[in-house]
């Protein structure tokens, strides 16, 4: 059985880290709206940042960084797993993340972790990761 949560409005380093607890212990997640996902901080530094991460490397060589959402999610969950080990790879692969909801996820309950809400976010500054995507030329 897949667990559906729905990313809307969550803060995106609290919701990897809890996904990859939840997926380290044998759980099947799917996340919906990961575009629709927040970071905390004011714009132009997130910007920033995700420009220097994207700008890091060769374009032969890599590092390579993604620029679409739900792959950027993947990547944040990825880097709180042990990603290089059996167990971390196994719980990669229960793992998935959508942009918007998909056909075969309409009208099915999805969960909203309230540990990662917006609501919980003392900095009134923040930017989607939607709108970070979009600035690094996703398009999605």
């Amino acid at each position: 059985m897949v667990t559906i949560i729905n990313g809307d409005g969550l803060l995106l380093g609290r919701l990897a880290s809890i996904i990859a607890h939840r997926a380290l212990a044998g759980e099947e997640i799917a996340i919906v709206n990961a575009e629709k996902a927040i970071i905390s901080g004011s714009r132009s530094r997130v910007l920033g940042n995700y420009e220097h991460k994207r700008n890091r490397g060769s374009t032969g060589w890599g590092p390579f960084f993604p620029r679409r959402p739900d792959h950027i999610m993947k990547r944040t969950i990825r880097g709180m797993l042990p990603y290089k080990r059996p167990r971390g790879v196994d719980a990669m692969k229960r793992i998935k993340c959508y942009v918007g909801v998909p056909a075969g996820f309409v009208g099915r309950d999805m969960e909203v972790i309230d540990e990662a809400h917006i609501n919980r976010l003392n900095n009134p500054a923040y930017v989607t990761l939607g709108a970070v995507c979009t600035f690094l030329g996703a398009k999605f």
